[in-house]
């Protein structure tokens, strides 16, 4: 008997047992990043596949072993490129997609919005090295994530808004701008989408004292605060990560029966 075979099919049926969402992303991975693949890689070929695992829990492993409980570790940046590389291929679905440029977004804000949370002491679990690492690690798959604009459903759309205030250019932010002056109407002040909206728009204009108004604004009204003295950038990233948390929540919300 040839055990090496053998050894080889088990670990083949093992892996292909695994839920639908695991198998597509190996195969959109194996694609796109054959000869690079960071440690973080090894759980979607790994032929030891968690018996329990559905879509869900296996994406919230997936997740969690990039961006481990929201905090930045040495090999955080090196997996970001998994999620740059799911972003950009249209086989994996828009929802997936979404959390993959929302993932990006909370890797490059962590230090700002730790810090917001813990002014004026220094976040309990920083690790600025590797946050600044992760930082510069999203910021050169940014240009070809906002290039996909025009081809990409609402939805990630609202995820690559929330990216382009995090680096802005003065190349993206008017086009940004623009964009999202033309769905304003569908969506009124007041609700999840409409209020972000707003509030991108907010900093893409670049005008502190306006960013800090409208923060402390929304702040007081829907959203867990910060303290004021903490800077502004890093209290109004903290804001927005909050708002498209939620915003990603409602999409997935069933519509009240009768709409």
């Amino acid at each position: 008997m040839d055990t090496h075979a053998a050894l080889e099919q088990t670990q083949h049926d093992a892996v292909a047992c695994g839920p639908p969402i695991l198998k597509l992303f190996r195969d959109v991975i194996a694609d796109r990043l054959p000869d690079r693949m960071p440690l973080q890689a090894a759980m979607l070929f790994n032929s030891e596949i968690d018996p329990d695992w559905n879509d869900r829990t296996f994406l919230a492993e997936f997740y969690n072993e990039i961006l481990h409980q929201d905090t930045c570790q040495p090999y955080t940046a090196d997996g970001l490129v998994l999620l740059a590389a799911l972003a950009v291929d249209d086989r994996v679905p828009a929802r997936q997609r979404f959390e993959a440029v929302g993932l990006l977004f909370r890797a490059a804000t962590v230090a700002e919005r730790h810090l917001a949370e813990s002014w004026p002491a220094a976040p309990q679990h920083a690790d600025p090295d590797s946050e600044a690492r992760a930082y510069n690690a999203v910021l050169p798959h940014t240009p070809d994530l906002l290039a996909r604009w025009s081809g990409e459903c609402f939805a990630v759309r609202l995820a690559l808004a929330g990216l382009a205030v995090v680096f802005p250019t003065n190349r993206t932010l008017p086009a940004l701008t623009a964009r999202l002056h033309t769905v304003m109407d569908q969506h009124p002040q007041g609700t999840d989408i409409g209020d972000y909206l707003r509030f991108v728009l907010v900093l893409a204009a670049q005008d502190d004292s306006q960013t800090l108004a409208v923060t402390e604004k929304l702040t007081d009204a829907y959203w867990p605060g910060t303290v004021r003295g903490a800077p502004t950038r890093a209290r109004a990233l903290h804001l927005l990560g909050q708002m498209l948390t939620r915003v990603g929540a409602g999409l997935t919300r069933p519509a009240p029966t009768g709409q």
